[in-house]
């Protein structure tokens, strides 16, 4: 999945770090934000193939921002992945109700995460009939 563009939003400076790290690292092109407002504006003119959404962030909350990114058919059909390290049973399915694609909970594992999220942007990819 080389080149493909990604977005990370963590309110977690080290989080972000090491995500952005360990995906440039495979390929991907990266760019993170610390909060909802600061994904919003960075989704104006970048369009990424994947997000990984941080539930827990300051102001408006993951699931809200993926229920308002779901809604919108300029981003509608990005892959949205929920990204949690207080995962409490149940998170998975207000995830999913909340238009997440998939749930990862933290601490994330460094060796599937990349493997991980090609195989959901090939998933799309068929779903969608993208070729690129």
């Amino acid at each position: 999945m080389s080149g493909e563009a990604l977005l990370v939003v963590d309110d977690n400076p080290v989080n972000l770090k090491l995500v952005r790290i360990l995906l440039e690292g495979e390929g991907y092109e990266v760019r993170v934000a610390a909060d909802a407002e600061s994904a919003l504006n960075l989704l104006r003119h970048y369009r990424p193939r994947l997000i990984l959404m941080d539930l827990q962030l300051p102001g408006m909350d993951g699931l809200t921002l993926t229920r308002r990114l779901k809604d919108d058919p300029a981003t509608s059909n990005i892959v949205i992945v929920a990204l949690t390290a207080y995962a409490m049973k149940g998170d998975d399915e207000r995830a999913r109700e909340a238009g997440c694609d998939a749930y990862i909970s933290k601490p994330i594992n460094t060796r599937t995460l990349p493997g991980e999220l090609g195989e959901l942007i090939a998933a799309a990819r068929t779903a969608t009939g993208a070729t690129s």
